[in-house]
């Protein structure tokens, strides 16, 4: 399928989101071109999560407009908004650790949807070749890294245009994470969009055309991954420990 560029596949104009009376998102605006990678950077505890969980619909207090495709998806309900092309990947691998590798992919099926790449359980081992090696195993018998594997797989049966990854690199082997980059890198090849939320700079310039900072709910940054590289200000600020 043919990617348009420089036609946003997802946008956030001005979101705000609280926890009750607490606001920890301010107006945060951001663009996801069609058939593009794009990085939510930020250390730990800087609502990159939030955010994610913002657009899927999972917060209850979110103000602001989140378009999906040109579509308004701001104000559903979660489900909703996945029946609609938008899949996300929580960062804690909610997978069903008594079903089979096989079995789980079942479970995330959905037709196919128009200028959306269609995934197959075939075509998924190909993509992930450590998860078609074990299609038989229960998923509670599987590392860390190949569960969250696994978590983007059933993810993407479910035939998303748009794909939501929180923390992709974390907490998995070095070996896992070049698995994971190249998985993404496979993923854009096929046309799919992505926006990733990551603190792993390395792993971020790896897979990723643009980029933007957030800290305390703030956007403090966005450009391509190159103008990011060379802002030694903005990393020491808000991206190093």
């Amino acid at each position: 399928m043919t990617a348009h560029a420089n036609s946003p596949a997802l946008q956030l104009k001005e979101v705000s989101a609280a926890y009750g009376q607490a606001q920890i998102l301010f107006d945060v605006s951001l663009d996801v071109p069609t058939g593009s990678v794009v990085a939510l950077m930020g250390r730990y505890g800087a609502c990159k999560s939030t955010t994610l969980k913002s657009i899927m619909g999972l917060l209850s207090s979110v103000k602001g407009a989140v378009t999906l495709r040109g579509e308004k998806i701001d104000g559903m309900a979660s489900f909703e908004i996945a029946r609609r092309g938008l899949g996300y990947v929580p960062e804690d691998r909610r997978i069903f650790t008594n079903l089979t590798v096989f079995e789980n992919l079942d479970v995330g099926l959905q037709p196919p949807r128009p200028n959306t790449p269609h995934w197959t359980p075939e075509k998924l081992f190909e993509i992930f070749p450590n998860l078609a090696e074990m299609r038989n195993r229960p998923a509670s018998a599987m590392s860390g890294g190949e569960q969250q594997m696994l978590t983007i797989a059933r993810t993407l049966m479910g035939n998303p245009s748009v794909i939501l990854l929180d923390e992709p690199s974390e907490g998995i082997a070095p070996v896992i994470v070049e698995q994971m980059a190249r998985t993404i890198k496979a993923l854009k090849a096929e046309g799919l969009t992505v926006l990733v939320s990551e603190q792993n700079l390395y792993f971020a310039t790896e897979v990723s055309d643009r980029a933007y900072v957030i800290e305390k709910g703030r956007i403090r940054f966005s450009g391509t991954m190159t103008e990011l590289a060379e802002n030694e200000e903005i990393r020491k600020a808000y991206l190093t420990l």
